[in-house]
């Protein structure tokens, strides 16, 4: 296993944990959120949608609950690391 892989596979998983964390506290704190689109080749409209949490409470929560979820996986990643079978 290269240690060199091992560092660059956490740090990614930080900067994704850090991102998604930032993302779903700053939706709860505002009281909106943006689509979190799955499709990265797609920029339409549709991956720029933005939730509310007065008007579209239920896709508001999914998106919060959705970026919290990524966080947390994230952090797992991040203090696991890159285990492959060996």
């Amino acid at each position: 296993m290269n240690p060199a892989l091992d560092l660059g596979y956490r740090l990614v998983a930080l900067a994704s944990c850090v991102y998604c964390a930032r993302k779903a506290w700053y939706g709860f704190a505002e009281g909106k959120i943006q689509f979190v689109s799955d499709d990265w080749l797609d920029w339409s409209r549709w991956s720029r949608q933005m939730f509310y949490r007065d008007t579209m409470p239920i896709r508001y929560w999914m998106q919060v609950g959705g970026s919290a979820f990524g966080a947390v996986l994230c952090l797992v990643g991040a203090i696991i690391g890159w285990q492959p079978n060996s």
